[in-house]
């Protein structure tokens, strides 16, 4: 299992030629190491003199964030492992045999349902990892300031993680006849994109005017 792997291990296998773990599982990773990084900065808040002089509802929303940062953190490296799962089953479906107009039916449906799974853990990749903004932003506005680059790189990872994943899910949903489905993962995939890039330029423009 990928989360068993020590690091170098990991890095060695993705840079090899077998195809997966890739980029899904990369998107993944990130999505994971930016939860992680929320984590770190609200466990840096918690017990320092800010934050015990921090109202109460302050302190149930670091403290929130940090358990559903937890949370999220585990979630991702759960989705690492399915989205190589979910590649490894899809090329099985081409192994299939063909030979029978049957087994050709058979094998084009499989392999359509093959891509769509495939394409929904990027899909959810992307879609999980808008929330961790929520918890980046809490991260900036009320973590240990010496921790704000730190949350900073935190929303370009969440970033980078929404990004590969849409990229993830367009080259599978590029095999996809089902042209309506097609296109409502295309709209959504988009409105995503621009949700992400509107937040992250917003919580890294207040990261700037920190640290200059």
């Amino acid at each position: 299992m990928l989360k068993d792997m020590k690091l170098e291990d990991f890095v060695e296998e993705l840079a090899s030629k077998s195809p997966a773990p890739g980029g899904g599982s990369v998107a993944a990773l990130c999505a994971s190491l930016a939860a992680a990084l929320s984590c770190m900065v609200f466990n840096l808040t918690q017990g320092m003199k800010g934050y015990n002089e921090y109202s109460e509802d302050k302190k149930k929303s670091i403290d929130y964030s940090l358990l559903e940062a937890t949370e999220i953190k585990e979630a991702f490296i759960k989705l690492m492992e399915e989205d190589v799962i979910a590649f490894l089953e899809l090329m099985e479906t081409f192994k299939l045999p063909k030979s029978e107009e049957k087994e050709i039916k058979f094998r084009k449906e499989k392999i359509q349902k093959g891509y769509i799974k495939a394409l929904e853990i990027p899909l959810e990749v992307a879609n999980s990892a808008m929330k961790i903004y929520d918890h980046v932003e809490i991260a900036v506005m009320h973590g240990n300031k010496n921790a704000i680059s730190d949350a900073g790189v935190a929303a370009i990872l969440t970033q980078a993680s929404i990004e590969a994943a849409v990229l993830n899910v367009k080259i599978n949903l590029s095999s996809i006849k089902d042209e309506e489905y097609k296109k409502r993962i295309k709209e959504h995939c988009e409105y995503l994109l621009q949700q992400a890039a509107a937040r992250k330029s917003e919580i890294i423009t207040v990261v700037n005017s920190q640290i200059q």
